[in-house]
């Protein structure tokens, strides 16, 4: 039985992040995983996330 409960919660962590990622890349956010939303590094002229717009190193 706690496997089930385990595999469950592991499906519906799994399933938050991918809603996560749908909603913020279908609201036109273009660095999910930065935290400061690359802004860092439009200040710096490159981008080591890969957000688009800028000069990649």
């Amino acid at each position: 039985m706690i496997d089930y409960i385990v595999l469950a919660i592991l499906v519906i962590l799994i399933a938050a992040a991918g809603y996560y990622v749908y909603r913020a890349k279908k609201s036109g956010k273009k660095c999910i995983g930065c935290p400061d939303g690359c802004s860092c590094c439009a200040k710096k002229g490159n981008t080591p996330c890969g957000c688009g717009g800028h000069k990649n190193p």
